[in-house]
Parts: structure tokens; sequence; C-alpha cells
């Protein structure tokens, strides 16, 4: 079983990355997360890994942190979620944040996160809130209570995970999203900005 892989890093997308350990080219999927902390291809770069193991294949799951790792390893034992939905959920909330929306019940904040519904939320807090109460006691005491984000907030995260599954840089996305929120009216949905979004983008 892989746990952890050190080597050169030759490829990386916001959902993927390879890493090469003496000529072998490991491809691994990856939460944004993850991606933002990559360095650039050609330098070391080392993963904690899940491998995902099925009858007919093997997958390579891959963490900047040890902490994601585990929480991954968590979510995909929650009934009806599956390594794809706990990707795009490590995607759109920080390890901290999940616990603490978790073990405070924070269904509102859970359902903002993409591909999230109700049932997937409520689910997620029956079957994980106990562990998440006893890691919320390891975090600093400004984190343990949820504290609600902003719509503005919000509304970035969905449009950035949404545009990044469209296959579109997440570095490019940032950059279009950040100018765009500053000409967005308060009350604008998420449709109004993935157009304006969309205009300006080039794969």
């Amino acid at each position: 079983m892989i746990a952890r892989i050190s080597g050169t890093l030759v490829h990386k997308s916001a959902s993927q990355i390879v890493v090469d350990v003496q000529g072998v080219g490991y491809g691994i999927s990856i939460p944004l997360t993850t991606f933002y902390e990559l360095p650039e291809k050609g330098q070391s770069v080392a993963v904690h890994v899940h491998t995902h193991v099925k009858q007919d294949s093997i997958a390579l799951f891959g963490f900047f942190t040890e902490r994601e790792k585990n929480l991954f390893e968590l979510m995909i034992g929650v009934t009806g979620i599956g390594p794809k939905v706990a990707l795009s959920i490590l995607s759109g909330i920080s390890a901290d944040d999940f616990i603490a929306s978790v073990s405070q019940e924070n269904l509102a904040r859970l359902v903002a996160i993409p591909g999230v519904g109700k049932k997937t939320a409520e689910r997620i807090v029956l079957e994980l809130k106990d562990k998440m109460r006893k890691l919320a006691q390891d975090l600093p005491e400004d984190r343990g209570a949820v504290v609600p984000a902003k719509q503005d907030e919000l509304l970035r995260e969905d449009a950035l995970s949404a545009l990044v599954n469209l296959g579109y840089r997440a570095n490019a996305v940032k950059d279009v999203l950040d100018r765009l929120m500053k000409e967005l009216p308060p009350d604008a949905t998420i449709d109004v900005l993935l157009k304006k979004a969309l205009r300006t983008l080039v794969v």
C-alpha cells in the first residue's frame, strides 16, 4: 500500500499530478488545496497518498498534508461518498473549516461546497460529527467555532470550483475572479459571475 510518494513533479493540473520516481511516473489525483501548494514542474515534490483499490483498478489520491489525507479517508467511509466527491469537498473548504463545520453541525456551510447537497451534508454530519468534535479540540480557539463565510467569499469559491471542473487553469481563474468580484453588485448570483468569467477566460 503506497502511503507517500516523493520525486520530481513532471506534470501538474488542478486535478492531477504526475510524479517521476526513478523513471516511473505516478499519476495522482489531488484537491485544489494541494494544487495551490505545488512547486513548479521539474522540482522535487512529496505528497501523502491514499491508495484506492477496486476490483479492476488502482487509483492514487495525493494530499499536501496528512490531515487532509486523513479527512479524505474518513469521508469516503461515509455512505454514498466516493473519492470524487471527497476530493471536491476538500477543494471547496479547508481542512480546519471542514472539521469545525461538521463538529458544529453547520449544514449551511457544507451545502455551500460545490457538489454537496443537503442529504449529503446531513450524512456527513451524522456519520462524522463525533470524530470531528475530537479533532476540533486541537484547533486554535478562534477556529473551534464556525464563523459564517461571507457571501462574496462563497460565491468566489463556487465559481472557482465550477470553472476548474470545466478545464480552466486555477491560477488564471483566480486572477479573473479577483478582478470581476470588485465589479459585481452586492446581489450578484453565481450565474452572473460565471457568464462574465467565461467571456474573459481562454482555455
